[in-house]
């Protein structure tokens, strides 16, 4: 740690390279939080959890019976007997009471990706509702062809403001908040749709999961999907990075050759003639026809790949890395996969889990630097290493099954949620914050002089 900080003033470290480490160094030592209690209101099992985007201080939690509640994670609202431990109750709660309230279970909980005045709910009622935080009033609803699995809106997007809504229907529906009405039906999937997750660096790609075992991929833009991933189509470990691709590509280019001086000549590549004149080099032309080939098997289409599965089960679970290249799926087989979305390949990580929930969607979350992924594993919630897949931490704390993860990037904190009605807070251990405190003091008690005033 101090290595660290001391390369950070003499400006070996970057301040970028610096954070992560100690946010790193934080997470490692996550444990259940023996100095922050969320006193949930729920009377149901909690189902999904988020927190804001803007600020990153307000939890919205949704439950089975029917309510949705937030929370201030920053500010608490009591504390116990001892003062020790910080107590946050909900400053907000909408249940089947409310007038407008859902009357069935609330399946899924967003919070409007700029603002924190909005957030949307989709519950088993077949209703998804758009929420005034300020006055808890219903401002815009959708009414959905069958029980509503998942919500999503892109947190990139700039051009729209739609929700993306998975159902018992075999038919993701775009739900537009500025007009009130459906702007979109992506048809593709062969059952219902329980999980959708919209791309970390495209407004316009969106991602779906189904129980026919099906991820899809789609550009809003256009008719059809452009992408169906397929379990057998593989590629062996992580893509190398970009900055190591381009060293490789230079130094093959520059590489000379050993032949003699006619060797540049052979080394050339073929070209053909055309009848004006114009010489076109025969890889350029092959690139072009492979192209062609690949737009005429578009997976859109009725064709072999359009029945491609990613999981032998439905799939209940997709989260995207934070930069966008790699996609985890998670399945009602018990498997995680992570996919390489540039090629559409499965990189053939071996999670070691052991159960997954099978019967609803599960939330997954990814650190802050994409190296650990959360896990619901029934009763159990594990972090695993996301380019090895061993298990890095086994996280127990709740009675009975884990439905959902969130990860508070701002504090390096974990929330889960449960079968057992609870939201679980998990934060980095105090005791390397006193030990720090404790160095701190003996090196100014070192570096202070003998100087009298």
């Amino acid at each position: 740690m101090w290595k660290e900080i001391g390369d950070r003033e003499f400006g070996k470290l970057r301040p970028n390279l610096f954070s992560n480490r100690i946010k790193s160094a934080r997470i490692a030592s996550i444990q259940l939080s023996n100095y922050k209690d969320i006193i949930s209101p729920h009377r149901g099992s909690v189902n999904s959890l988020q927190v804001d985007l803007t600020e990153g201080r307000y939890l919205l939690s949704s439950a089975s019976d029917a309510s949705v509640a937030v929370y201030d994670v920053q500010r608490a609202t009591d504390y116990d007997e001892s003062g020790l431990i910080a107590k946050h109750k909900h400053i907000l709660l909408v249940d089947k009471q409310h007038e407008q309230g859902h009357k069935y279970a609330i399946s899924t909980a967003n919070w409007y990706p700029i603002d924190t005045g909005l957030f949307i709910t989709g519950s088993y009622d077949h209703y998804v509702n758009v929420w005034d935080t300020n006055t808890t009033q219903v401002v815009v609803n959708f009414k959905m062809p069958g029980k509503v699995y998942k919500t999503a809106m892109s947190p990139v997007a700039t051009s729209h403001m739609l929700i993306a809504a998975g159902t018992e229907d075999v038919q993701v529906r775009l739900c537009d908040i500025s007009s009130g009405a459906f702007a979109h039906t992506l048809s593709g999937h062969r059952d219902g749709v329980m999980s959708v997750e919209w791309s970390a660096s495209s407004e316009w790609v969106l991602v779906t999961g189904g129980c026919d075992g099906a991820i899809r991929f789609w550009d809003i833009r256009r008719a059809g999907c452009f992408r169906v991933l397929d379990q057998s189509h593989t590629q062996l470990g992580r893509r190398p990075s970009l900055l190591t691709r381009s060293t490789a590509n230079k130094g093959s280019t520059l590489k000379p050759s050993s032949g003699g001086p006619n060797s540049s000549a052979k080394g050339r590549p073929s070209q053909k003639k055309m009848g004006n004149g114009v010489s076109i080099k025969h890889s350029a032309i092959a690139r072009q026809v492979r192209g062609s080939g690949k737009q005429r098997l578009h997976p859109g289409m009725l064709s072999s790949q359009d029945r491609a599965t990613a999981h032998y089960g439905a799939v209940n679970g997709l989260k995207m890395t934070n930069d966008g290249m790699y996609l985890l799926s998670a399945g009602s087989d018990s498997r995680l996969r992570l996919w390489d979305i540039e090629s559409g390949c499965n990189t053939l990580v071996n999670f070691e889990t052991s159960r997954l929930q099978a019967t609803k969607a599960t939330q997954l979350a990814i650190s802050h630097d994409s190296t650990l992924v959360f896990v619901p594993c029934m009763s159990t919630t594990k972090a695993f290493d996301l380019w090895s897949g061993k298990t890095m931490m086994d996280l127990r704390g709740h009675y009975e099954n884990v439905n959902c993860c969130l990860y508070n990037s701002l504090d390096q904190e974990l929330f889960t949620g449960g079968n057992d009605r609870k939201i679980l807070v998990w934060s980095p251990s105090r005791t390397t914050t006193e030990e720090l405190e404790g160095r701190e003091g003996q090196s100014f008690a070192i570096d202070q002089d003998n100087w009298s005033d």
